[in-house]
């Protein structure tokens, strides 16, 4: 025998347990998915539909079980009465758990989430921070709040997401364009507060993670190119295209506030001109007087005051402009409209739809948020969940293995 031959048959031969035990894992994985699409199954119902024989089944199935990733839910009587009672299993909740923060500048959002994506607890504060340190501080002190509130061992939290305002920077951890949180942006901060939370932590444009959370459980649900324009202290928006978020080459798809708006001043932006100050600035050169909201204004406009109905109107009309440079460049089916001003889009959409039906031959369906304030929130634990399930999984599996 050659010595190569010897050396090539020596790696087979210990490739082979190192193969099967990948076999196995890929099975386990695959009824575990299967499980949580399909809900509480029996053996026999997996065989079927995963093509994996019986025995396989049960193999797998007593060793998710085993490691805590799987429990039995019941049983199911066959019908007519024949035959044994099938025991059905189903994924743990409880195996472990995603912690979802979204930052703005007037609330800080915090939840933690299960593996079936329920939330198991939420706590939101004011954010009254003015510096980093304090903003790090009550991040921190929220999520560790609620971490307790919620009796979960910390180390079952598989991953953390926050969604800030801005767009997060991987390569230097930091960061940009957050213009609202002052000091956001600083060096290490992030690194900071991951190293403070003892969690994994994985940093989101809010917009992108509002456009996430409403296309999973809100008004973007079967759409094939959903927008989520975002309007409250500064103007956002998200892309979701075949259920993946759109994120461009550096993380700044989606920023159309800073496109220029034909004002004043030749750095004017559109944000200038949409967001909730510039709803405030239209109502005040309308004869409104007194400390304002954007919120006191749409609430006057219910009211039937003239002034505060005239300056939702223009912020309607301005809207209509966003969505219509939206619609020319993506060509989306749906947006939807959301954040502090978004959520008074009952009062907007007339004038939006109006219009832009008078701008552009290109006209998306435009709607409500289904999920308000929510939907930063919830997009951020829909991300940490996809994140989770599957390191919980490695870890509970692989620590098994060996």
């Amino acid at each position: 025998m050659r010595e190569d031959d010897a050396v090539t048959s020596g790696d087979e031969g210990a490739d082979q347990p190192m193969n099967a035990q990948r076999q196995r894992r890929a099975n386990e994985r695959l009824l575990l998915d299967r499980l949580r699409a399909d809900g509480p199954s029996s053996r026999a119902q997996l065989a079927r539909v995963t093509g994996l024989s019986k025995p396989t089944v049960s193999s797998a199935l007593a060793s998710l079980e085993g490691s805590g990733l799987v429990r039995e839910a019941g049983t199911r009587t066959p019908e007519r009465g024949r035959g044994r009672a099938s025991v059905l299993y189903v994924p743990d909740p409880a195996a472990g758990y995603a912690l979802g923060i979204d930052i703005g500048r007037t609330w800080l959002r915090v939840a933690l989430a299960d593996l079936d994506g329920t939330l198991v607890a939420r706590l939101e504060v004011r954010n009254q921070a003015r510096t980093s340190a304090a903003l790090t501080a009550l991040v921190v002190g929220t999520a560790d709040q609620l971490i307790e509130r919620a009796k979960v061992p910390r180390e079952k939290i598989a991953q953390a997401v926050v969604g800030t305002p801005g767009v997060y920077d991987a390569q230097t951890r930091r960061v940009r364009y957050a213009q609202h949180l002052p000091g956001w942006g600083r060096a290490g901060l992030i690194d900071e507060v991951r190293d403070q939370l003892g969690i994994p932590l994985a940093v989101h444009n809010d917009a992108n993670l509002a456009a996430l959370g409403e296309y999973t459980f809100g008004a973007g649900a079967g759409s094939r190119l959903f927008v989520y324009v975002m309007i409250g202290t500064g103007l956002g928006m998200g892309v979701v295209s075949g259920g993946r978020l759109f994120t461009g080459a550096h993380g700044g798809a989606g920023e159309i506030g800073f496109l220029p708006w034909p004002g004043r001043h030749r750095t004017d932006t559109l944000e200038g001109a949409v967001s909730g100050d510039a709803v405030v600035a239209a109502a005040r050169s309308r004869g409104m007087a007194g400390p304002l909201t954007a919120k006191d204004v749409f609430d006057a406009a219910r009211g039937g005051d003239a002034a505060a109905e005239a300056a939702v109107r223009v912020e309607g009309e301005r809207v209509a402009h966003a969505v219509a440079a939206v619609a020319a460049v993506l060509d989306p089916d749906l947006v939807a409209l959301g954040g502090g001003v978004g959520h008074s889009a009952d009062l907007l959409l007339r004038t939006v739809r109006d219009t832009l039906r008078s701008l552009t031959p290109l006209r998306p369906k435009v709607v409500a948020s289904a999920l308000a304030e929510d939907s930063v929130l919830l997009g951020a634990v829909a991300t940490g969940l996809e994140t989770a399930r599957g390191v919980v999984f490695e870890r509970r599996a692989g620590g098994l293995a060996r």
